[in-house]
């Protein structure tokens, strides 16, 4: 394995091709510092998602390279990949995928099930992380009995309960209202300014501008990359 000291995520010449001839992702240049906090937008079938597929190492690119905190990817086994992913990235999904019928607690410390770690210690950490993200009251509520907004902060806990380096978030409001989405944009920001480096995959502009860099994507090609200075 190589391990090179660049930026944290360093796409080089990334091509993703599905069957058929569908470029998902057409020659992307793109490098993420540690401790960044980033937006990439673009309209439906711009290439974000497959972006963020492939920054978390879920799908290998057909050409170019992907260098994760220091790992060539290319170079990496599934066995490494899995461990790459386990330990330094943490995913949040718009959906949730929280177990039905199982505690916002239990929800969280299954995010712990492959590490090797106790039941009394996935259980103690994932208290730790509910009640970061402002959910100590909601430990023993399963999913049905929580709000959408509580779902997806559960879905973030679960996350950042192996204290991942990089955090990329797929739409992480696209299924909320306003308020709802407010809390969770919250809980990201506040996460960033502990260290944590987060990529957030939007449609969203009203989203997007709270971050301080803005990666637009259009036809699987970035088209802008911008930094802003938020008030």
């Amino acid at each position: 394995m190589s391990n090179l000291p660049e930026a944290f995520i360093t796409l080089r010449g990334v091509r993703r091709e599905y069957p058929g001839g569908v470029v998902a992702l057409n020659g992307v240049d793109l490098d993420i510092d540690r401790g960044e906090l980033v937006a990439i937008i673009g309209p439906s079938g711009s290439g974000k998602t497959t972006m963020l597929n492939v920054m978390g190492t879920l799908d290998r690119p057909s050409d170019g390279q992907v260098v994760i905190d220091g790992f060539n990817v290319a170079e990496l086994s599934d066995t490494e990949l899995s461990a790459l992913r386990a330990f330094r990235i943490g995913f949040v999904f718009q959906h949730f995928h929280l177990a039905p019928g199982v505690s916002a607690l239990d929800n969280v410390a299954d995010g712990l099930l492959y590490t090797g770690t106790s039941i009394h210690e996935r259980r103690e950490r994932a208290e730790a992380a509910l009640r970061r993200v402002g959910l100590g009251h909601r430990l023993t509520h399963r999913p049905h009995e929580i709000s959408g907004g509580e779902k997806q902060r559960t879905a973030i806990a679960r996350a950042v309960v192996r204290e991942p380096e990089l955090l990329l978030a797929d739409e992480p409001t696209g299924a909320l209202d306003s308020h709802s989405g407010e809390d969770v944009m919250r809980v990201l920001l506040d996460l960033h300014e502990t260290g944590t480096t987060i990529v957030v995959i939007t449609h969203e502009h009203v989203v997007a501008t709270r971050l301080p860099r803005q990666v637009s994507m259009l036809d699987g090609r970035v088209v802008d990359d911008r930094m802003e200075i938020l008030a």
